[in-house]
């Protein structure tokens, strides 16, 4: 765990370094902002003390702001060659992925830390259902772990950042957009299996403050099958080599 540790903070010491925190947190910070404060469905339209329009903004911010986060995290290193080096240390390739998915992780749950200030404000608005807000903040953190799994997927199976930035959106977009209409157009078990992919409905039933297991497990499952073929890519370049 150490190593997993040491991979992390190397990671997040070097967006930091290169300016890419900087950066995400401020437009995202100014995006959410903007559109929860002050343009269209903002709280002040809506006329209710929630979160809700701050939630489906960062919803859709966060899918494609994590795919240009993780886009160079492996694909940088292969194209440098750095990643040999790395591999050639006492750590395993399951190591380098978990500390990579740790560091993006913990740079998204500080973009979010720092939106509390709009929580704060809502509360001083009106009443606030606590634990919908609670469980919106939940339901973007399972998110994002499920977009940075598959951001580092993408990374791991080119050396090209922008073509990892491309396939990370694609795939994101079948989970949030293309199996919900393919489940609306089958039925029996067909439709129940697609319905259950489409990861806005898990994600809409946690913002609501439903915490179902089966919603946890979904996303668990897909964070982790995510991180595990990019362990596998990896492993796959190893033995080629």
């Amino acid at each position: 765990m150490n190593a997993v540790w040491v991979i992390t903070k190397k990671e997040l010491r070097t967006f930091f370094d290169s300016l890419t925190a900087y950066i995400l947190l401020v437009v995202f910070l100014g995006l959410s902002g903007f559109f929860t404060w002050l343009y269209g469905s903002d709280i002040f339209f809506v006329g209710q003390a929630t979160l809700q329009p701050f939630f489906a903004v960062a919803y859709w911010t966060l899918f494609f702001f994590i795919p240009a986060l993780t886009m160079r995290m492996i694909a940088e290193e292969k194209r440098s060659g750095t990643i040999e080096l790395l591999l050639t240390k006492p750590v395993s390739d399951w190591q380098v992925v978990l500390g990579k998915f740790l560091a993006a992780l913990l740079l998204i749950i500080i973009a979010l830390a720092l939106t509390l200030p709009y929580y704060f404000t809502v509360m001083s608005i009106g009443p606030v259902d606590n634990g919908a807000v609670l469980s919106g903040y939940l339901g973007m953190i399972l998110m994002s772990m499920v977009f940075i799994s598959i951001g580092l997927f993408s990374s791991s199976v080119t050396n090209n950042q922008i073509v990892a930035f491309l396939l990370s959106l694609f795939i994101g977009v079948f989970f949030l957009i293309i199996f919900s209409v393919l489940a609306n157009n089958f039925t029996g078990a067909t439709g129940q299996f697609l319905s259950f992919l489409d990861l806005s409905s898990h994600y809409d039933s946690i913002s609501r403050g439903v915490i179902d297991s089966r919603d946890l497990i979904y996303f668990l499952s897909l964070s982790y099958l995510g991180l595990f073929l990019a362990e596998m890519s990896l492993a796959k370049r190893n033995i080629v080599e």
